[in-house]
């Protein structure tokens, strides 16, 4: 995942419970069953795209170029002959914007099928140096999150231009994103073309959800059995702002969590009180599916647990907040309204 996966992710497993996993970890199996609030199979999420849609034409990069690295650094770029993208989003925008051919490794989480022949050179932003410097780069791309930091200063020490970019963590980022990474590439008309089209389309998407006043309340639950671990998302997982782009409320976050993730106890749900549940799909297959869902301490006993509301996004999407956020949300309001009525 992760996603999506964000490093806010790891960092609240760490903190929290002192594990270290790995962002797409997961085990067990599952059925992915389960009736979603409008009647719709929530849990049987219509599969995720498994291709990115670049941009028509092929950009010629306009190098050499310096920008401002989001660690305050001011970096020169001189070539993107070879692109070593260090998160599963910043490759899914650097193939988006038409340069894939350019790509030469991936985070695990880049899932999408234009990526799968890349060598992994980072799982869960545990980046190894001496993976990414054996591909000879010319312009590394990282986020804020990436690390170690011993890997990100040995790959500068090593002479390689490194961008670093904020991470996402709203849809209000996505241009932004998007246009940091174009213009690290010399592609500043590609970007904004990339901008324009995701607009338009997430735009699409929000005229179609249905007026409601009865919104739903919804907890993204982040899972992991095989490792026990089940967390909460709060004010800074990173899901409020697609659940209410989706029209939904942030059940987590109404109940009082400002942190990004929370241990998972009876009483927290209880006082977030949903009305449907938010998952990845790893992580609800790595739990036993909607079935193995529902045993965990409380929540059964939430209105999303009693009904079997589940609603499920793969993890290499969710919360990436790059050129498919549209499908993301498309899928969010389809599994949360069914129909619309």
């Amino acid at each position: 995942m992760l996603p999506v996966l964000r490093t806010r992710l790891a960092t609240a497993l760490a903190a929290a419970l002192a594990l270290a996993l790995a962002a797409t970890g997961c085990g067990g199996n599952g059925d992915g069953g389960g009736t979603g609030p409008a009647g719709s199979a929530g849990a049987r999420a219509a599969a995720p795209p498994d291709r990115v849609e670049p941009l028509a034409g092929t950009p010629a990069p306009a190098l050499p170029v310096t920008v401002a690295s989001a660690d305050g650094s001011p970096v020169t770029v001189a070539s993107a002959d070879r692109i070593v993208p260090l998160t599963g989003s910043l490759n899914e925008i650097v193939f988006t914007l038409g340069l894939g051919k350019r790509v030469v490794a991936r985070d695990i989480t880049a899932t999408f099928e234009q990526a799968a022949g890349l060598p992994v050179v980072t799982r869960a932003h545990d980046v190894s140096a001496e993976s990414v410097l054996s591909l000879k780069p010319t312009v590394v791309l990282a986020d804020t999150t990436t690390g170690p930091v011993e890997a990100i200063a040995q790959i500068r020490d090593a002479g390689v231009p490194l961008v670093v970019v904020p991470p996402a963590k709203s849809l209000a980022d996505v241009d932004t994103r998007i246009e940091t990474v174009a213009r690290a590439l010399g592609v500043p008309a590609a970007g904004a073309a990339l901008k324009k089209r995701t607009d338009g389309r997430i735009a699409a998407v929000r005229k179609k959800i249905p007026a409601r006043t009865d919104r739903p309340r919804v907890a993204f639950l982040y899972l992991r059995g095989s490792a026990s671990v089940y967390l909460l998302g709060g004010r800074e997982s990173g899901a409020s702002s697609l659940l209410e782009a989706a029209g939904a409320v942030d059940a987590g976050k109404a109940s009082g969590l400002i942190k990004d993730f929370t241990a998972i106890t009876s009483e927290a749900l209880a006082k977030a009180a949903p009305d449907a549940i938010l998952v990845m799909t790893k992580g609800l297959e790595s739990v036993g599916g909607v079935d193995g869902l529902v045993k965990i301490p409380g929540v059964a006993e939430t209105p999303a647990g009693a009904d079997r509301r589940v609603v499920a996004v793969d993890d290499g999407v969710l919360l990436n907040y790059g050129p498919r956020t549209d499908q993301v949300l498309s899928s969010l309001v389809k599994q949360l309204y069914g129909d619309g009525k």
